[in-house]
Order: C-alpha cells, then sequence, then structure tokens
C-alpha cells in the first residue's frame, strides 16, 4: 500500500509544482528586469519621445537661391504668389473624397472641375500626367495664379473649402521664352517624392516633405546648394491640440545663389539666331528629296576657348519653363512630351548627338599626322574615290589635284581623307589584321581627342556619342547579330542588304567603314558640346578644359563666395607645328575655303575667325549642318538637323553672334560701344549682405516685346526682367532685394 502525504499530492504533483514556481518567479524577474530598463535605465530617453507626441512642428521654406548670369542678372529667381492648394488627406475625409469642394473650387478659380481634380490624383505607373508626384500628405497646388479676389473668397468662406488654403508663397520664375529662356540649361523643378525623402533621410541633406527639387539642368546639378535649409519651430501642444509653450526653433536658411558664366544677352542673340536660321533653312529646297528643308532641331554653343566655360548654350526646339511651375497641365505636358512634341524638353547641346561630318577632319588630320604623313605632301584631291567596286565621291565631284593637309582642310576635300584612311586600314592588316598588328591611328586620335565619353559639363544626363572602333563594332555584332541574320537578305533593298552583310562581317573593321569614318560619316556620333571641346582646345595651343556653366557658389548673405574654377582634363596629341598648319587652315576656311562666301567683308585683320563647316547625311533623312568656329576668345558651334550644308545653313547666324560679341557692324566696321563681350566676363557679381546683387541696369522698355526687339537690334540692352520689381516682373531699378523669408508655414504630424 502506497503512503500518500496528508496534503494529498504526489511526488510528481509536488515537481510539478515547484517547476510552475520558478517559472512564475522568473516571469515576474524578466517582467520586473524590463521595467527597471524602460523606466530607470532608459526612462529619460522614453519620455522624450513621449512628450514628442504632444509636439508639432511648422515648417517655414527656405527660399531657393538664385541662378544668376555673369554679370548678376537672374536667370531663374523668385516671385510671391497667391497659391491655392488642396490637402488630400482632408477631402479623402470627406463623404465624396472631396469631389464636390474641387468642382466648387474650380468655379471660383474659373477652372474646369476635371482640371483640379487631375492635379490632386498620385503619379503610379498607370496615371498618366497631370498628377501629383510628391508626397500624398503635402498640399498640393491647385494654381500659382489666383486673385486677391479669389483667394479671399476661398478664406472667407473656408467651411465651404475644407481642405483648401489660399496664401502666399514663394515661386520659382524663369525667364521664358522671348528673353534669354535657356530652359534646357536652367532646368526645373517639381515636388519630392517619398523615396527621395527616404534615400536622403541620413545624408547631410535630408528632404522635408515641403520641398521642391531640381529635376533637369543646373536645378538638378546644383540643387544642394541652391535649396536651403528650412526653418522647423516646435511647438508644445495638449491632447485638444491647443499651443502651450514653443518648445524649440531652427531658424531657415536661404539657398545660395549659383553664378553662372552666361550671358543673358549673348544668350538671347544665339537663341535668336538659331531660331532665324532654321527658319530661313526651311525655305531653302532641298534637291535631293524635292523638298525643303525641315530643320526641326538644333543648338549652338558659345564657350570661352582658354578656360572652357559656357558663355551661351541654346537648343531648339525650347519650351517655356515656369508651365513647371504650380504643377503642369496635361496640355502642355503632352506639349512637351508627345509624339509630334520634337522633345524640347532635350538639351541638344549636350544630348543631342549626330554625324558631324567633315568637322570631324580635324581628328583625322591630327590621326594622319600621327601616322606619320607629311603635312605639306601631295595627297590627291580626285572627284572621287574606288574601292571594290563602290565609289566615294568628294563633295559636288570637285578635284583639286595634288594638296596638302592644311589645303585639304580649307576646301574640305573627301577624298584625300579616304586615301589616308584606306592606306591605314590596309597597313592595319585589312579585314583580318593579325592580333596586336593593328595601329588604329584614326581611331586612337578620336579617343586622344575625349570622343566617344562624356565631356563633364555640370549638367546631368549627357550623352557620350560614339566612336565606333573595333571593340564597339565587335559589342554592336553581338547585340544585334540575331536580328540582322533574321531580316538580310543578299539582293533585297538596301536596308536588307545592309543588314545581311552586318550579318555575315558587321564585327569586323571592313574598309569601307574606315573610308566613311575619315570624314565623319557612318556609325560615328559627337554632340555639340564636344566639338565645343575639340575647337576650343585647338584655339588656345592644345589644351582641353571640361565645359562648365557653374562660375562661383555665392551665399544669400554675399559672406561666403566658392569660386568654381576652370579644370584641364588633358592635352591634343597634336604638336605645336601641326596647331598652327590647322590654325591656318581653318583661318583659310573664312577667307577662301568653305565659308568665305557667308563671311565675305569680315574685319580677319582686326578680328581674326577660323572654321570648319560639314555637311553630315543621315539615311532616310535629309543633311545635318555643322559649323565649327573660334577666336582667339571664343568657340561657337552650330549644328541644325536636316537643314543642308554647314556654311549654307548655319553661316549667317555664326557671323551674327560673332558680331554681336565683338561690335563688327554691317561694313565691316568694329563699334566697341556696341560690342556685348569683346573678351570674357572675368569679375563676379556682387550679393550685399542685405541679399541685394549689384546687376547692371535695364536698357530700353522691359515690357517691349522682345522679338521685335531683336529684330530691330538683337545685340542691344539686356533681355532680363528688372533686377528689382515694385510688382512682378515691373519696375527698373539696378539692384534686386531679396526677401528674408517667403512662402507659407506648413504644419507637419
Amino acid at each position: 500500500m502506497t503512503n500518500i502525504p496528508e496534503t494529498g499530492r504526489t511526488p510528481r504533483v509536488q515537481i510539478r509544482l515547484v517547476v510552475i514556481q520558478i517559472l512564475v518567479l522568473s516571469l515576474l524577474g524578466t517582467l520586473g528586469g524590463r521595467l527597471w530598463y524602460l523606466q530607470i535605465r532608459q526612462g529619460a530617453e522614453y519620455q522624450k519621445e513621449a512628450s514628442g507626441n504632444h509636439v508639432q512642428q511648422v515648417v517655414d521654406p527656405a527660399v531657393r537661391g538664385d541662378i544668376l548670369d555673369a554679370r548678376g542678372v537672374p536667370l531663374a529667381d523668385n516671385e510671391t504668389r497667391l497659391v491655392v492648394s488642396a490637402s488630400r488627406t482632408d477631402l479623402l475625409k470627406q463623404k465624396d473624397d472631396g469631389k464636390a469642394v474641387l468642382t466648387k473650387l474650380a468655379g471660383v478659380l474659373g477652372m474646369k472641375p476635371d482640371d483640379v481634380r487631375q492635379k490632386v490624383r498620385l503619379c503610379d505607373a498607370k496615371t498618366p500626367q497631370p498628377c501629383w508626384n510628391g508626397s500624398p500628405y503635402q498640399p498640393i497646388p491647385i494654381t500659382d495664379e489666383a486673385t486677391p479676389k479669389q483667394a479671399l473668397q476661398i478664406r472667407e468662406r473656408s467651411e465651404d473649402f475644407p481642405g483648401i488654403t489660399a496664401e502666399p508663397e514663394a515661386v520659382r520664375r524663369y525667364a521664358g521664352p522671348g528673353k534669354s529662356n535657356t530652359a534646357q540649361v536652367l532646368g526645373y523643378l517639381s515636388p519630392v517624392t517619398d523615396d527621395e525623402i527616404q534615400t536622403a533621410k541620413d545624408t547631410d541633406s535630408p528632404y522635408l516633405r515641403s520641398d521642391m527639387v531640381g529635376r533637369s539642368g543646373l536645378e538638378r546639378q546644383y540643387d544642394k546648394v541652391l535649396r536651403g535649409k528650412a526653418g522647423v519651430t516646435r511647438y508644445e501642444v495638449d491632447n485638444l491640440g491647443r499651443v502651450i509653450g514653443k518648445a524649440k526653433s531652427d531658424a531657415a536658411e536661404s539657398g545660395s545663389n549659383l553664378v553662372t558664366s552666361i550671358d543673358s544677352r549673348v544668350q538671347r542673340v544665339a537663341e535668336f539666331e538659331l531660331n532665324k536660321a532654321m527658319k530661313k533653312a526651311r525655305e531653302q529646297f532641298d534637291k535631293i528629296t524635292g523638298e525643303n528643308y525641315k530643320a526641326d532641331s538644333g543648338a549652338v554653343v558659345v564657350m570661352e576657348a582658354k578656360t572652357g566655360r559656357i558663355v551661351a548654350m541654346a537648343s531648339a526646339p525650347t519650351y517655356d519653363p515656369n508651365v513647371w511651375v504650380g504643377g503642369i497641365s496635361a496640355k502642355d505636358y503632352k506639349a512637351l512630351t508627345g509624339k509630334n512634341s520634337d522633345y524640347p524638353l532635350l538639351n541638344r547641346a549636350t544630348q543631342g548627338q549626330a554625324a558631324p561630318g567633315s568637322t570631324f577632319k580635324v581628328v583625322s588630320t591630327a590621326a594622319a599626322v600621327q601616322a606619320g604623313y607629311v603635312w605639306d605632301g601631295g595627297y590627291p584631291c580626285t572627284s572621287s574615290y574606288s574601292v571594290g567596286g563602290q565609289v566615294f565621291k568628294n563633295f559636288e565631284g570637285e578635284n583639286f589635284g595634288p594638296i596638302s593637309l592644311g589645303r585639304a582642310l580649307e576646301v574640305s576635300c573627301d577624298t584625300v581623307f579616304y586615301g589616308l584612311a584606306d592606306r591605314e586600314w590596309k597597313k592595319d592588316g585589312g579585314i583580318n589584321p593579325k592580333k596586336g598588328r593593328p595601329k588604329d591611328y584614326f581611331f586612337k586620335t578620336a579617343h586622344q581627342f575625349g570622343l566617344g565619353k562624356e565631356t563633364g559639363i555640370d549638367l546631368p544626363n549627357e550623352v557620350t556619342g560614339r566612336v565606333p572602333d573595333r571593340q564597339w563594332k565587335l559589342d554592336y555584332w553581338k547585340a544585334n547579330k540575331d536580328a540582322w541574320c533574321k531580316s538580310g537578305k543578299k539582293d533585297g533593298s538596301y536596308v536588307e542588304k545592309i543588314a545581311y552583310e552586318n550579318c555575315l562581317e558587321g564585327n569586323k573593321m571592313r574598309e569601307g567603314d574606315e573610308i566613311n569614318y575619315s570624314i565623319g560619316q557612318g556609325d560615328t556620333l559627337v554632340t555639340p558640346i564636344q566639338e565645343a571641346m575639340i575647337y576650343g582646345a585647338v584655339a588656345n595651343g592644345g589644351t582641353v578644359y571640361r565645359p562648365t556653366i557653374g562660375k562661383a557658389v555665392i551665399s544669400a548673405d554675399g559672406r561666403t563666395v566658392r569660386e568654381i574654377k576652370p579644370t584641364r582634363t588633358g592635352r591634343l596629341p597634336v604638336s605645336q607645328a601641326t596647331l598652327k598648319g590647322m590654325n591656318d587652315a581653318f583661318a583659310g576656311v573664312i577667307t577662301r575655303g568653305t565659308a568665305a562666301w557667308k563671311f565675305g567683308g569680315w574685319p580677319q585683320d582686326k578680328i581674326p575667325l577660323h572654321a570648319k563647316t560639314g555637311t553630315a547625311e543621315v539615311y532616310g533623312k535629309q543633311t545635318t549642318s555643322w559649323l565649327a568656329t573660334y577666336s582667339k576668345d571664343y568657340t561657337v558651334i552650330m549644328t541644325i538637323a536636316q537643314a543642308g550644308t554647314g556654311s549654307g545653313a548655319s553661316g549667317e547666324a555664326v557671323r551674327n553672334i560673332y558680331s554681336a560679341l565683338y561690335g563688327v557692324q554691317g561694313d565691316g566696321s568694329v563699334n566697341d560701344k556696341k560690342a556685348l563681350l569683346p573678351e570674357p566676363q572675368k569679375s563676379l557679381p556682387k550679393v550685399r549682405t542685405d541679399g541685394t546683387i549689384d546687376a547692371p541696369k535695364i536698357t530700353g522698355d522691359p515690357g517691349k516685346d522682345a522679338e521685335a526687339s531683336q529684330q530691330d537690334n538683337p545685340t542691344n540692352g539686356d533681355d532680363q526682367q528688372p533686377a528689382t520689381s515694385p510688382s512682378p516682373r515691373t519696375g527698373n531699378s539696378n539692384t534686386r532685394r531679396r526677401p528674408r523669408r517667403r512662402g507659407s508655414r506648413r504644419m507637419l504630424t
């Protein structure tokens, strides 16, 4: 018989009770330790965080820095406008998601209800513009052009417009068309996104939900210095949201000013002359296509030859960057990005690439000298050059007999360069060179000139162009072989025959490839900014500079100035003797060569100009016009797509730009008083401690129609809005006062 304790518990039960007691005591010990850790060890920190639940932050947006030209004239600044905004959060609290309120608001603003509703919808992969790509918790601007009467209606009847505000805010302002537009260079702003906020939160320049961010051009490149730092005031509030005290305040820091090397007067002339040249080209008849030239896009670059600083950069077609301010409309967005838009957002100077035509012969000439060909040798300039049954013709069948390399540049003799390139191709082993044998002087020299890669200009999304050397051909063939082999036909159309040939040997450097390449045809692509870099180096004696637009960053109070110095990136692979020969030849292009008919009467003895013309053939399109020029101070490059010859389409326009720079009159005389910039601007504009900028006075009538003014005298006066305005875009003071604070305060949770 088993003995059972008086308690009635067996030993097994007692063991279980002991285990349970231990577990309970352990849990109590753990809980006590955790409470001690939270209340004693980390108590102060959690108390601080808990108090934050009763703190509301009020953001005081920073004033964005101005973008100024080299003399201090604003290219982009700020003005105060009445902005009507909608809180998406408040609208969604309503039964109909705010549709009735937005419809009522549209009536007050004189807008279509659909347009207003589109403004507040969020952007995603399926939602077309217009839409809001910023934070859904940030007030969304409906319009920045509200009248005082409209704003008063909204504010006085706030119960009818829940979630709607009408307040004065600082809004970005650009010069716009008809002035020195500079649209693609300046870029535009749009609201910060949640992803950007998260990405930048641990950096030294975090975003706030109220921030506007640069999306292209200088606005994007220098966004960090232009944006400034918003001020934040923290208020202690009770559980009813009533303010009971002020916790902390961080003052807003205005963004710095960016001084550029752009001269707004020269910019205006460059834009005007480019547009005029394109218009005139469209009036000319193309004998090959039997139609007028389309002249559908173009670019011009004016650069300081000795520093690489950009004085003017124009791209056509262009647009008004002000359309982005306050949110872009569906109509404007389609006009900028649609299939029939000609893509005006594209900066053709840095993002437009095309075959360079004969302007590339500066590279081919240097390559020939490197390969051992004598500068003054007699190279046959025949009317055509035959290779394996294919005939490569000289331009218009010209025949100049045996000539030097310099003379070949002057008259742009294609067959001289055909012969040189063909001889080098054969020396390198032809289509099947032995390993390590090819010297590839023509391709190597192009890389040494800086082609096939970015110049490094301080603008985003620059393209590289293309040097179609052996490695490029191999890579391209691998990527396209299957498609070529599928579509190619030996006896098919021209395109099918090319595909057939590429399928068989597109990975090899063929004789015709190198011959075409020598005159800037075939698969070669360059950008206008690359051309400016190259010809600027020829002009200054061989030093290659990185093109730059930013010249200095100056703090809002003018106390801190950080200059952006010119940067040397290398030297041309050309001796001084060869450079002298090139300079003489390019001067000869102006006086007796392919550009002489456009520069007759130019004061060459006082202001020597040098040039190289180019006419690039493009399959399925009309020829591209190139004109590369330089003086002792400046390099001017102009290109127009589907416009004819280099001198024919661009010669007059480029001459007019130089006339404006140096004050050359129609009779060839030089008037220093009318010269816009006879030598590059060296000094920086002065920003005073009160934020005013010492900028030149406006000459002429600021309200006068810009185009008419340019037609009357395109080289006179200043095109910018006045430096100080009693009301937006009016006034005539020579200083501009920067307000200490612009913009409304936003309550953030």
